[in-house]
């Protein structure tokens, strides 16, 4: 009985964790003013026409923004706006806009965005169907920003496409200003990589030195960027790698969108990166970990919200030439290759509070695929793992439920005895557990271990990328997604009402009864709504469960009857 509870309380206790999720995915409070402006604007936006307001560019004094910095730059903008610039890649295909040499859009060839539509391919950055999430990039000055987001461009070629014998892309596009002054940003795209050099030079034909910084930003709306798996909450929000006391240690901090506030935060460091974050993709600004720089996350006016980097001024003397150059990341979050990007950047993809598990979990998994070349075949085997690595505390578990059961007739009889005085009934037990050698808490260790596994596996299905629609066989194309027949299940179901058929225990409270009877059932209903990995471990788990019970039990019988037989 005391098992039972155990478990009753255990499965509640995972119950009400999925809850939890479900009703931070629905529920949680949300900025509705800075989203609804944010949505608005964007259905707004035409392409090219300039997406932060003349208040968000930066200049060098002001990193965040000022309102004095556009000038004559912005007004002229739009009359040449509408040209862009077409690059593809091994690996993703963009849109760079001519007007401020904004990267506009950025799909990922190897995703889509749904399972149902493989050729709809997951655009990390996009300005289309109402979305609104854009790189932009300029040179800011002393007093108005040598070129913005909003200076024309021009490009030699309207085309650009990686060769199969090319191992780097480079996209230059050329503006000259009023003055004379020459720029080129230039795009550095590496085969099989998703960190991208941008380049910005600048030539100062003045006869007068000039003060520049780089800056470059992210700005987005709060969408959705679609197939993000139903009764979850995921992170949505910018990451940032912060220095510690301007030391040489750094932190990582990450907020939401909606909870970066009116002011959000600007903070000037040396070293570190900034990004916005959302379900299995990053993207990042990476400046040189040796500069110094002006970090802010904050809502932009008008557009939703702003990641930005602003570099330190350097003097361009007259005649002189000088160039900026930072990186970027824009890709998913694979976790061998995390490490590679910047220092700090594994951080961004986030297990909670069972990471220590999740860690060495996803680990096995990873080198189960490599063998298997299958996560679902990799799942069931990680299962057998992890039943096998807790045989002994099975081992334990039903002796205690068989011990439970030849004690039942005595603790039918104290309950009978003592009536509801649960006090005595309760200390009758005790001195009965005493007296026969007993522990009914015996039991409680695999389940106390195994369910820390279970919530850990949830957690790799729900972040690792690696699994993002990852098939297993027949019908089950999406180990991440619920099963859409519910097979998996009803088989879970009927596995649980199994082992406890097996388990021959019966509850002496009515109550208690009928909640255990319908258990299988509640778990059959709830387990609908989830991966159906998760299910599939849980349901394997069961079936090995009930193949160690029936194989230990037999084994205990013998053992009684080989000492029965021996005291004769």
């Amino acid at each position: 009985m005391e098992n039972r509870r155990f478990f009753l309380i255990a499965l509640i206790g995972v119950l009400l964790f999925f809850i939890y999720q479900a009703w931070e995915a629905d529920y949680a409070p949300q900025n509705q003013p800075a989203a609804q402006n944010a949505s608005t604007a964007a259905l707004a936006i035409e392409p090219g026409d300039g997406a932060v307001t003349p208040s968000d560019v930066p200049t060098a004094s002001h990193p965040a923004g000022d309102a004095s910095a556009v000038g004559d730059d912005a007004a002229g903008a739009v009359a040449g706006a509408g040209g862009r610039v077409l690059v593809e890649t091994d690996l993703v295909r963009a849109e760079i806009s001519l007007t401020g040499g904004e990267l506009r859009r950025l799909e990922l060839k190897d995703y889509a965005v749904t399972k149902d539509a493989p050729d709809q391919k997951m655009a990390l950055l996009d300005d289309r169907d109402g979305r609104y999430f854009v790189l932009q990039s300029g040179l800011a000055g002393t007093q108005a920003p040598l070129v913005t987001h909003r200076s024309v461009f021009t490009s030699a070629k309207t085309e650009y496409r990686m060769q199969p014998n090319q191992n780097q892309l480079e996209v230059a596009l050329d503006y000259v200003d009023p003055n004379g002054n020459r720029a080129r940003k230039i795009y550095r795209f590496e085969r099989g990589h998703y960190k991208v050099e941008l380049v910005q030079q600048y030539d100062n034909v003045n006869t007068a030195d000039l003060v520049a910084s780089p800056y470059v930003r992210l700005v987005r709306t709060a969408f959705k960027a679609g197939g993000e798996p139903r009764f979850a909450h995921t992170f949505t929000g910018v990451g940032f790698y912060e220095q510690k006391d301007g030391g040489d240690s750094y932190r990582f901090k990450k907020t939401k969108l909606e909870d970066l506030g009116d002011d959000g935060y600007q903070i000037k460091q040396t070293g570190g990166w900034i990004g916005m974050l959302q379900h299995y993709f990053a993207a990042a600004i990476l400046p040189p970990m040796d500069q110094q720089g002006t970090f802010t996350a904050k809502p932009a006016q008008g557009q939703g919200y702003m990641a930005q980097y602003v570099g330190a001024t350097e003097t361009i003397p007259a005649g002189q030439q000088a160039t900026f150059s930072t990186s970027l990341f824009l890709g998913p979050k694979l976790q061998d290759r995390l490490d590679d990007i910047a220092p700090g950047f594994e951080l961004t993809l986030d297990y909670g509070i069972l990471t220590p598990i999740s860690e060495p979990l996803f680990w096995l998994l990873s080198h189960l695929h490599g063998l298997t070349g299958n996560w679902g075949v990799a799942i069931i085997l990680l299962t057998l793992l992890v039943k096998g690595a807790m045989f002994k505390l099975s081992e334990a578990q039903y002796r205690s439920m068989a011990k439970m059961k030849k004690f039942a007739p005595k603790i039918q009889d104290l309950k009978e005895r003592y009536g509801d005085d649960r006090e005595r009934m309760q200390k009758a037990m005790m001195e009965l557990y005493k007296k026969e050698g007993f522990n009914p808490l015996a039991g409680c260790w695999p389940l106390l271990v195994q369910f820390p596994v279970f919530i850990a596996l949830y957690w790799v299905l729900l972040e690792s990328v690696e699994l993002r629609q990852a098939s297993f066989a027949f019908w089950l194309t999406d180990l991440t997604s619920p099963d859409p027949y519910y097979v998996l299940p009803v088989l879970f179901g009927i596995s649980m009402f199994a082992q406890q058929k097996l388990s021959g225990q019966q509850v002496a409270d009515p109550t208690q009864q009928k909640i255990m009877n319908i258990m299988p059932v509640m778990l059959t209903a709830f387990f609908t709504f989830f991966q159906s990995g998760l299910v599939l471990y849980w349901f394997v788990s069961n079936l090995v469960g009930i193949s160690q019970q029936w194989f230990i039990t037999r084994r205990l019988e013998r053992d009684e009857a080989a000492k029965a037989a021996a005291k004769r």
